[in-house]
């Protein structure tokens, strides 16, 4: 990328998305798809590391929090308005892939267009899986795991709206309550973390993910009442333990460690999304559409009983020397310089 500048970059992974968009439509097999999603994922992850590093470049340690606020804002808002799409009556099946790719093209048009210089990609050395199990093997195990449960969730969700009976309306529903719901419950658990005992917090979040699976999965049946509000709940856990795992790992390293310990973070989090989603659905094979909700369950069951022991086999740093809770999206390694709690210059 640094050979060829953040606009060629951001134009070139932009317009192979767009045509990968538009692929899906001419030939429905499971290979070519996996492979379409692949090179969806490779350009996506380019995409974001385009966007991010302009940040970082535009930024000051004044501006970081709000200009990470109003980036997550856009991220969420575009995720969950994006699932009202299926709304739109397409007995073709092109419509979608259409749409999908006529709004990335518009999407090239201002940076192609813009007279900003391009940023430096910031270095940002993630720490080892082993360092970062280290310094906080909690913040480690609940990171994997938020990986493990959202991975599925965003992969295997519409499968398991479609298998329980909900009509595609239903499904867009269904899943923006999800992201609405992380959306909205991140900053008060936070608040909570930056006042409690942080493990005591993450262990509350666990608890609620295990109980909200498994009643997800008890009401997985069409005009259920309980399961959109059940969504809601879901979002808010689990989007709120992966900022909570790298505030606990903060806790443990020092101001300079942290952009590295992000980014690493972030890599074990990619690392349960992508084997995640393989897991569950061989659960959803054996059990039916319940089986994903059974597999979060699992998941949040195993980190819930390993933070149960790590409470007593380390004290926890006391309130007033915990770092402040900061809401954080899951996308590149190089968003973690704009986290306000890494010192300037970090991770350059």
């Amino acid at each position: 990328m640094t050979g060829y500048g953040h606009i060629r970059a951001f134009t070139a992974f932009a317009s192979a998305l767009s045509g990968i968009s538009l692929v899906y439509a001419l030939h429905l097999d499971p290979l070519l798809w996996s492979l379409l999603r692949l090179s969806e994922g490779f350009c996506m992850a380019g995409l974001f590391i385009c966007v991010e590093s302009w940040l970082n470049d535009r930024t000051t340690s004044e501006t970081r929090g709000k200009i990470l606020a109003f980036y997550m804002v856009c991220l969420y808002a575009g995720q969950a308005g994006g699932q009202f799409m299926l709304n739109l009556q397409d007995e073709s099946g092109f419509l979608l892939f259409a749409l999908v790719s006529i709004l990335i093209s518009f999407a090239v048009i201002p940076v192609a267009l813009t007279r900003v210089a391009p940023p430096i990609l910031p270095h940002v050395e993630g720490l080892s899986f082993y360092r970062l199990y280290e310094a906080s093997p909690l913040g480690m195990v609940g990171t994997v795991s938020s990986g493990l449960v959202l991975g599925s969730f965003y992969s295997l969700g519409p499968s398991f709206s479609s298998e329980i009976g909900l009509d595609l309306s239903q499904t867009g529903m269904f899943m923006s309550a999800v992201i609405f719901g992380g959306v909205l419950l991140q900053l008060p658990v936070g608040r909570l973390s930056d006042v409690f005992d942080r493990r005591l917090v993450i262990i509350g979040v666990l608890t609620a993910m295990v109980l909200v699976s498994a009643g997800t999965a008890a009401a997985a049946y069409p005009g259920s009442p309980l399961l959109y509000w059940a969504a809601l709940v879901f979002g808010g856990a689990s989007f709120a333990l992966y900022p909570l795992c790298v505030a606990h790992m903060n806790d443990h390293l020092g101001a300079a460690a942290r952009v590295s310990a992000s980014g690493g973070l972030i890599l074990a989090y990619s690392a349960g999304a992508t084997l995640g989603p393989l897991l569950s659905s061989g659960v959803m094979t054996l059990t039916g559409a319940p089986g994903l909700f059974a597999f979060t369950a699992m998941v949040s069951s195993f980190a819930l009983v390993f933070g149960l022991w790590r409470m007593r086999a380390r004290p926890s740093p006391p309130a007033e020397q915990q770092g402040p809770y900061q809401m954080l999206p899951r996308t590149t390694p190089v968003i973690a310089p704009l986290d306000p709690r890494s010192e300037p210059g970090d991770g350059e």
